[in-house]
């Protein structure tokens, strides 16, 4: 990995403590600590849930990506899984704030964005590590 993978991954691991704290949160919510209607309490659930499922996934795929025959392209598109870990949550959260908010706002675009960069990085990243498999 260059400098650059390794001080990037470093930083995405704290983030799962950011994460961590989020559960927290959560917590409040759950236990009426934080007032939340229940637009917001499925959408901090499932901003929650993609922020850890895909910080943990685009790690993965960063380290299959590692292999000195996978292309380069594929290492540079598989990071698009790491920018889904930001926008599809940051999308969960910034779309429902305010006081009881009765549908997400405009900010819910983050999600299809986030879903766009999945899908893209995922993509990417299989054809890469089938690139990379058939040159051995």
């Amino acid at each position: 990995m260059s400098s650059a993978q390794l001080i990037s991954s470093g930083v995405v691991l704290l983030t799962v403590i950011g994460i961590a704290y989020g559960g927290t949160f959560l917590l409040r919510v759950a236990g009426g600590g934080v007032p939340a209607n229940e637009l917001q309490r499925s959408f901090f659930r499932a901003g929650h849930a993609h922020a850890g499922v895909l910080v943990i996934l685009g790690l993965v795929v960063r380290l299959l990506l590692n292999e000195p025959t996978v292309p380069d392209w594929s290492r540079a598109v598989g990071d698009l899984v790491l920018l889904a870990a930001i926008l599809m949550p940051a999308g969960f959260f910034l779309s429902v704030v305010g006081r009881d908010p009765a549908a997400p706002n405009r900010l819910r675009a983050l999600l299809w964005l986030g879903a766009a960069s999945l899908v893209v990085g995922l993509a990417g990243a299989g054809v890469g590590l089938i690139v990379g498999g058939m040159a051995l």
